[in-house]
């Protein structure tokens, strides 16, 4: 019994791990942000974002990574090598969005932040999981994989909104990902707006919140004129 969970556990290394919550229910906010934390950080810590964006009407979900990291290596890595992580951190935002929508919470008033490596997997998420989202926010971020991967994802974005924030030069992402990440999501019919912010440390500035902070507004005013 034990051996079985233990090889459960290393090919879906994020399964079992906590999912924290902050502000209203799903079903009672106008909104619900999906926080996905970068390597070496938490839950817990993004959630300081969610309380910097101030809105009240909003709901946050933010699934904790095992180990603190999605996936092992970069992700320009060849994909195996992130494997059965990588895979492991998709169904695992795959969950929380499921459950969600489960819940009632219609896909147009879900929106997903991510940073860093928390970027990446939002951006790749969105793009393998299409569907009009409230908003797509990626900082310093872009689909995974090395140069070529196949980007031939099948589905619509249907209008979302999607921006996309990024210090130039970043030490892990080079400012061509982002542009891919940028034309793939025009591609699939998002609404996409990029942020190139030169010499800015691998961080968050306060303009990027402040675009995260009317997206999610946007999202609020739409929820209240329904």
């Amino acid at each position: 019994m034990n051996t079985a969970r233990n090889r459960t556990d290393v090919s879906d290394p994020h399964a079992s791990q906590a999912v924290l919550r902050a502000g209203p229910t799903p079903e009672e906010a106008g909104a619900t942000l999906v926080l996905l934390h970068g390597r070496g950080a938490s839950a817990e810590s993004i959630l300081a974002l969610y309380e910097e964006l101030g809105l009240d009407g909003v709901a946050a979900v933010a699934p904790q990574a095992a180990g603190h990291t999605w996936y092992p290596q970069s992700f320009l890595a060849p994909t195996e090598l992130n494997q059965p992580c990588l895979d492991s951190a998709l169904k695992k935002v795959d969950s929380v969005i499921g459950e969600l929508l489960a819940r009632g919470v219609p896909s147009e008033r879900i929106a997903i932040l991510g940073f860093s490596q928390g970027a990446c997997l939002t951006s790749e998420y969105v793009a393998r999981h299409p569907r009009r989202y409230g908003a797509v926010m990626a900082l310093t971020g872009g689909l995974i994989g090395p140069a070529g991967t196949p980007r031939d994802y099948p589905g619509s974005l249907d209008g979302t909104p999607v921006f996309l924030g990024t210090s130039d030069p970043d030490p892990h992402v080079p400012f061509a990902r982002v542009q891919e990440t940028r034309d793939v999501m025009a591609q699939m019919g998002a609404n996409v707006e990029v942020r190139r912010y030169p010499g800015m440390p691998h961080t968050v500035n306060e303009e990027e919140v402040a675009i995260c902070r009317r997206m999610l507004e946007a999202v609020l005013d739409t929820a209240e004129k329904k």
